[in-house]
Order: structure tokens, then sequence, then C-alpha cells
């Protein structure tokens, strides 16, 4: 049962009933409204997430006693926002983005508490838990961007998208600096130190769920099914397997699906290695946060750049971009060694083939699909790219321990030869007035 039950259905009911009523002249307020709610729980779900991630390696060696289970940590945030995707995809299906956010966000605000309890009590099984817990305020960040574009235009989907995901910046930026300031109140405290961020990242995770729950109306993806087909469409209309089918069916929803799934996996297994390889050269914990936090400026900062391209130029053309930016990453951050600012750097860069990737896929993907499947396969594009992306973090951590940082960034680079054929071949045999152009 969905949280709140027959409330959120009749919730639901009534915002497809009130979207019936709106007219084209007042659409162009309710995106300005709906948008403006998504950017503010945006920076709070930043903040959330980046405040505890960014000690999350640190966390685990701790807790563990091993620095080869230390990629565990971030691996299992990554696992947990998979294995919610398709939960919460079901959900917003069925009853819209606003009662799978909160749902998410309160699974965060558990999953952060488990994290400290675990800290506490010194279980590292038990830690991964709450970090798999703590990886639904990911989920909803990702989701979010998929809110912004449920009313937008088609031309203007890129930057509708983008714009949300730049929302994030202001958050997550800051959250890695303040997570050094955050672990200090717990000095002298029952709670350690390393955890104090996630004691943080309770409340800031329940007041993002609670900006969601009370000024998310009318819900975003309801309104645009009633904009798009006043009647109402079938239930297996939007199900999951008619999402899987819809994916079948269209060459760039599948390519779309292939790249977000290979971008957010690049980042996430050289992003979560980065922090152990600081400290191996002598790198503190406000460097370390100082380079996270020019990464997470990277991925979000400069998103709406993206997403103008992604309208301007294409998404096939951004999605390129993407596949060179994160090449270049590799080698920037993999020849790094002891140069403390050229890891950074690579970071840096790392971030953009990251935000180019997503943006780009993300908009070809909603481009590709019916209007009733699109739920379901925005669900089944965040349980692949983080299945994969969870994967690619804990094989991070052994590959670092074996044979070392730089090879990790010579496989990372390996798996993006695929993606970067396959964008060639379709640019090559694109029709001129291919949809995919933008």
């Amino acid at each position: 049962m969905p949280p709140g039950g027959a409330s959120w259905h009749t919730a639901a009911v009534t915002s497809a009933f009130s979207a019936s009523r709106i007219t084209a002249a007042e659409l162009p307020a309710l995106r300005r409204r709906i948008s403006a709610v998504l950017i503010g729980s945006q920076i709070l779900g930043g903040l959330g997430v980046a405040v505890g991630i960014a000690l999350a390696p640190v966390l685990a060696a701790e807790v563990s006693g091993t620095e080869a289970l230390s990629g565990l940590a971030p691996t299992a945030s990554v696992t947990g926002t998979a294995l919610l995707s398709l939960p919460l995809a079901a959900l917003m299906t069925s009853r819209g983005r606003r009662p799978g956010l909160v749902l998410a966000y309160l699974t965060g605000a558990l999953g952060a508490f488990l994290v400290v309890t675990a800290a506490v009590v010194d279980s590292f099984p038990l830690l991964l838990l709450g970090m798999a817990g703590f990886g639904a305020g990911s989920s909803a960040n990702l989701q979010a961007r998929f809110a912004a574009a449920d009313l937008a235009e088609p031309e203007r989907r890129g930057r509708a998208i983008s714009t949300v995901i730049w929302a994030t910046t202001i958050g997550s930026v800051l959250g890695p600096n303040i997570a050094a300031p955050a672990s200090r109140v717990f000095r002298d405290t029952f709670v350690p130190e390393t955890a104090g961020p996630f004691a943080w990242a309770v409340l800031i995770f329940l007041l993002a769920g609670a900006v969601v729950a009370v000024l998310l109306r009318p819900d975003p993806l309801l309104t645009a099914r009633a904009l798009a087909s006043p009647t109402a469409t079938s239930a297996a209309s939007r199900s999951l397997r008619a999402g899987i089918a819809a994916v079948r069916a269209s060459q760039m929803a599948r390519l779309a699906l292939l790249t977000v799934s290979v971008s957010h996996t690049a980042m996430v297994s050289i992003m979560v290695m980065t922090p152990v390889h600081l400290g191996h050269h002598g790198a503190d914990i406000q460097l370390i946060g100082l380079v996270i936090s020019g990464h997470i400026a990277g991925m979000y900062a400069f998103s709406p750049v993206m997403g103008w391209l992604s309208d301007r130029v294409g998404r096939l053309t951004v999605i390129g971009l993407a596949a060179g930016l994160l090449c270049c990453a590799a080698l920037l951050a993999g020849t790094s060694g002891d140069g403390h600012a050229r890891t950074a750097a690579g970071l840096f860069v790392l971030g953009l083939g990251w935000s180019a990737g997503l943006v780009a896929g993300s908009a070809l993907l909603t481009d590709s699909v019916p209007q009733d499947a699109r739920a379901a396969v925005q669900g089944l594009s965040d349980l692949s790219m983080n299945a994969s992306a969870g994967v690619g973090g804990a094989v991070a951590g052994v590959i670092v321990s074996w044979v070392g940082y730089g090879w990790l960034n010579a496989v990372v680079a390996c798996l993006l030869l695929p993606m970067a054929a396959l964008v060639l071949r379709r640019t090559v045999a694109r029709p001129a007035r291919d949809p995919a152009k933008g």
C-alpha cells in the first residue's frame, strides 16, 4: 500500500481532475511554480546526499577495519537507489510524482539514521543496510528531473531537465564542505565524528519530503497525462511491462538507456575511490571535500549549458560530447599520481561528462517513448544506471586494491568505447529530420 493509502489515491484523482480544467494560458505559470518547488526540494536533497556521501568511504573503512571494503558504502547507496527505482516508478505510474518523491525522501532519512546507529554500535552490515536506504535520497533527486520534463514543451525539454539538475549544485557543492564542521558538532559525544553528517542528513531529507508533500500540487505527471489524453488510459498501458515494450520498440530509447547507464557507472566508479586515492597521497578531509565539491560543481553547475546544447544542436551530439569528456577525465585522474591539482581537474571534467550524458540521455529517453509509458521507462532508466554503477563501484574498490587507481581509470575509459561507437553510428545514419536532433 503506498504511503497514506486511500488518501494518496484521493489526491491523485483530485490532481487529475484539476488538471483537466487547466487552460493553455495557465500552463506557463504552472510550469514555473512546479519548477520552483522542484528546485527547492533539489537544493535540500542535494545537500542531504552530499553532506553524507563525502565521508561514506572513510566511515566504511573505520567500521569495517579495512580500506578494501571502503568502496562498499557508496556502492550500497547506489545499489539502494537502483533497488528502489522500480517500486518508485510503479508508485509514480499509478499515483503521480508527489507520493513517490515523498516516499523516497522518507526512506533516505531512515537510511541515514541507520548509518548513524551502525557507526555507534560498530556494525558494518547495518552500515551497508543504512547506506542502501540512504540511496533513496538520490532516487528522489534523479526522479525530480523527469518531473520537470512532464509539463515541458518538447523543444525545451533538455533545458527543463537541466534546470532542476542545476539546482542540486547549491546543496551538493555545499555538502562536502560542511561535512567537517558537521562532524565536529559531535566531537566528545557517543556519535563518531565521521557519522555526524548523516545525522544532519536525517533532518534535511525530512524537510525536503515536507516541501514536496505540501507544495507539489497539482501533480505534474498526472497533469501532463490529463492534458495529453482527457480520457483515462488503461493501467496496462502504464505498467512496467508496457515500459519495457516501449524501450524494445525504440532504438533511440535503448541508446538513451545505455548513455545514462554508462555515464553514471563511469562517474561513480572513479568518484567513489578518489577520496581513498587522495588519502594515500596525504590529502586531509578538507582537501578531499574541496575536490569532491569541484567534481559536484562539474556535475550540476553547467547542466543548463548541456540542456541548451541538447535542445539546440541535438541529443546525439551532446551524448558524443559526454563520451569525450569522460575519457578525458579518466586520462587526467588516472595519470595524476600525487598531483592533487590534476586529480581535481580530472574529477571536475568527470562531472561535466556525467552532466552531458545524463541531460541528453534523459531528454532523448523522454522523447523516444509514448506519454503513458514514460514514468515506467524512466524508472527502468534509473534502475539500469544505478544497478550498473553499483557493480562498478564494488569492482572499483577491488581494482584499486589490486592494481591501483590508474588502472581503474583505464578500465573506465574502455567501458566508454561501445557508447561512443553507437553514437557515431547513429549520427552518421541519422535522417535529416530525426527527432534526436532536438
